[in-house]
């Protein structure tokens, strides 16, 4: 059963996935924000919301509403079509190769046309944010420790923290290589 969703819609039902109870949009988006950010877009608010309804719709994701404090909350969770949905995506879906779109590497490219210091100072600030990123990933894999080891529950999430971190690793590498070759000059 093909769902044609986006792959935001698939990446909100594998954070569903991440623990037993429903959870708000809000509390969607608090995952998103502490896992997707470090490798993919955290949707916005508004995206939650749309791709949960439309999730919500196919039946994919089951809303329960409840009163607190005079004010409607609505919390989620997964169905088991939601859960089959998310099986064939992840087991028809070719790997695909990811476009880069690196706005530094857009700069360095274009470095001919501005000012040498400019493009020093540039790469710079991105080791340092590569770092402060690294840094923020190294306390979610710090986490995840204890619950990490093959057939526990975040044995996935910890292969894609430890990706991510090797990932910053080799950008401050590249750009610190740019700046040195810059420097030659």
């Amino acid at each position: 059963m093909r769902q044609d969703l986006p792959a935001t819609a698939y990446a909100l039902l594998g954070l569903l996935t991440l623990g037993e109870e429903p959870v708000t949009g809000y509390e969607l988006k608090q995952r998103a924000d502490s896992t997707l950010r470090f490798y993919w877009v955290s949707p916005a608010m508004s995206q939650i919301y749309s791709e949960l309804a439309r999730l919500t719709e196919r039946g994919l994701v089951a809303a329960t509403s409840e009163q607190d404090g005079g004010r409607e909350v609505t919390s989620y969770a997964i169905t088991a079509a939601g859960r089959e949905a998310l099986h064939t995506w992840m087991a028809d879906t070719p790997a695909g190769f990811p476009v880069l779109k690196h706005s530094v590497c857009l700069r360095l490219l274009m470095g001919h046309a501005a000012d040498p210091e400019g493009t020093v100072r540039m790469l710079e600030e991105y080791v340092e944010e590569c770092a402060a990123a690294r840094a923020d990933l190294q306390q979610v894999r710090d986490g995840l420790r204890g619950n990490d080891g093959p057939g526990q529950p975040f044995f996935h999430p910890s292969l894609v923290a430890d990706w991510g971190l090797d990932y910053f690793e080799d950008e401050a590498r590249h750009a610190r290589r740019a700046l040195d070759r810059l420097r030659e000059d």
